[in-house]
């Protein structure tokens, strides 16, 4: 009886092996040869999960933002408080364990790698922006932010101090370890938060 295959979790093993030949060996490394190597695969199977690199690059980078998203949505089934759940979820997009620093390294090398090469990809619509604004209008409507907050600069600063912290934070993490990044992130969200909700 032939062997059944989950054609996902396979796509997924191969997404898995393009990030580790990534770390290993730069995106220059990252050729269909080198990944199907890394996934135990001949050429001619993996081009059956992906006929072209850039096809595979575009799954391997969506797969780090799906992941980041699961994460963020296991802190929302916690129902936790607000602000500890609005810390949790910003904490999910830096790099505070072994797994999410890989991630973060591939992802960036892919950005640089995008922009160079102007591959078919948009690195920077990765979603974490349009994220932010929402969290941050939604905290607004709950009544859980001071009045007078300008909500789009509030966006914008938050995203940036989250993609800034990301970046450093991969290259110096000693420095900035999981509770350094902890108690940046809090102490911001300290300064903007209302201690009363005031709803409207």
């Amino acid at each position: 009886m032939p062997k059944l295959v989950d054609h996902e979790k396979r796509k997924k093993q191969i997404a898995e092996a393009t990030w580790r030949v990534i770390l290993d060996r730069g995106m220059e490394g990252a050729t269909v040869r080198n990944i199907a190597k890394e996934a135990g695969l001949s050429l001619g199977a993996l081009r059956h999960y992906f006929s072209t690199q850039e096809e595979l690059l575009i799954y391997a980078m969506d797969l780090v933002k799906n992941q980041a998203e699961q994460r963020i949505y296991r802190v929302i089934d916690r129902k936790l408080p607000p602000k500890e759940m609005a810390l949790n979820m910003l904490l999910e997009l830096l790099p505070t364990t072994e797994e999410t620093r890989a991630e973060m390294e591939v992802w960036f090398s892919f950005v640089a790698y995008a922009r160079h090469k102007r591959a078919g990809v948009h690195p920077y619509e990765d979603g974490l922006f349009d994220g932010i604004t929402r969290m941050v209008h939604s905290l607004n409507k709950a009544g859980y932010l001071r009045d007078g907050i300008d909500l789009d600069a509030e966006a914008e600063r938050l995203y940036a101090l989250i993609d800034g912290l990301a970046l450093h934070a991969l290259l110096a993490p000693d420095r900035l370890n999981q509770t350094r990044l902890s108690e940046i992130v809090g102490n911001h969200l300290d300064s903007i938060w209302q201690e009363t909700p005031q709803k409207d």
